[in-house]
């Protein structure tokens, strides 16, 4: 009897000891909704797919259809007036009613409808536009109008997964997905093959439509796909969208001016190869601010003001972005000599 008891004693003892042993090489066994018999079985759990669901669902309800009727008169005496009828996108930028689209989706429109994304029908009123980055500002009446989530600070990288939403062809709110393949400059004297490429579709009717990361955040407003003058190349996958900075920069100045006011020296400028960091001037444009200012080409312009220049791309925001009017100080480097040169900034000519 007594030896059967010290049986018993024995295994039970063994079996509480690998139990232990058995709970503390396997930590998963102590939480709560883990059993024995789950952990040991060989079932994979399956993996939720990979979507962009939340990220289209906060920021489309943000973009709009837009419908724009151009009347053109006909010149022929006794024929009617013709209806010219466009298509296209935006996005609502501000909770006011302020909405970011193309200038050529509006351009010459006597009538411009926005559509939310609800089925709302609203007229609206263009505020402004710019020509160079192919922007302008609409605004709606109307209260609780979705807007499109913003980062001031976000800036792309390449690589970063993107996704164009618009109404391309008039089909409705669609979504295409791709990636940055060539970041944006954010200056005001950003020129159209320094936007944001990308290779999601712009078809007709995108335009102006929203630029989004996987977070639904807007990155850039679409502008249009990449054309040049041989139509025998085939190209693909080179799309292009107005980065988001300069976007809300442009806004911001239209908003407050009616249209964007720009700086102008009046040079061809390339990036400096020498010590000094900066830009050499190439031609200078006769009549110019830079011409009357006693700068010749080859001259090496270092610093503006306070602003030590690293390239020549800086330098131009630096003249862009001044008031028409304003004197800035440009140290130039000219034959070993190192020279300071008061120049008057003009609005950039129409």
């Amino acid at each position: 009897m007594i030896n059967a008891l010290k049986f018993v004693i024995r295994s039970a003892s063994y079996g509480v000891m690998f139990a232990v042993v058995l709970l503390l090489l396997v930590p998963e066994l102590r939480e709560n909704n883990i059993v024995p018999w789950k952990f040991l079985s060989t079932t994979e759990k399956s993996q939720q797919p990979l979507s962009y669901a939340k990220a289209v669902r906060l920021a489309g309800p943000a973009v709009v259809n837009i419908y724009t009727e151009d009347i053109q008169v006909n010149p022929t005496y006794g024929r009617q007036p013709r209806k010219v009828t466009r298509l296209g996108s935006g996005v609502i930028m501000h909770e006011q009613g302020y909405i970011l689209t193309n200038y050529h989706v509006v351009q010459s429109a006597d009538l411009i409808v926005v559509v939310l994304q609800r089925g709302q029908e609203l007229h609206a009123e263009l505020i402004g536009y710019d020509v160079l980055t192919d922007l302008a500002v609409l605004k709606v009446q109307d209260n609780n109008l979705p807007v499109i989530p913003q980062i001031s600070t976000l800036t792309s990288q390449v690589g970063d997964v993107v996704l164009a939403i618009g109404n391309p062809l008039n089909l409705g709110q669609t979504v295409t997905q791709g990636i940055v393949s060539a970041t944006g400059q954010s200056g005001l004297s950003t020129s159209y093959l320094q936007f944001l490429q990308m290779d999601a579709a712009i078809n007709e009717g995108n335009s102006g439509g929203a630029l989004i990361n996987s977070n639904g955040e807007l990155v850039g407003i679409n502008s249009r796909k990449f054309t040049q003058a041989n139509p025998n190349l085939n190209i693909q996958g080179i799309f292009f969208a107005v980065p988001y900075q300069l976007a809300r920069t442009i806004m911001l100045k239209i908003i407050e001016h009616g249209r964007v006011v720009r700086g102008w020296l009046g040079v061809d400028a390339n990036d400096s190869l020498t010590n000094l960091k900066g830009f050499i001037i190439g031609t200078i444009t006769p009549n110019s601010p830079a011409l009357k200012a006693g700068l010749q080409s080859g001259d090496v312009v270092y610093q503006i003001d306070d602003i030590r220049l690293l390239n020549a791309k800086q330098g131009l925001d630096v003249v862009a972005e001044a008031a028409p009017g304003s004197i800035l100080n440009f140290m130039i480097s000219r034959d070993n000599q190192l020279l300071t040169l008061p120049v008057t900034i003009v609005e950039i000519p129409k």
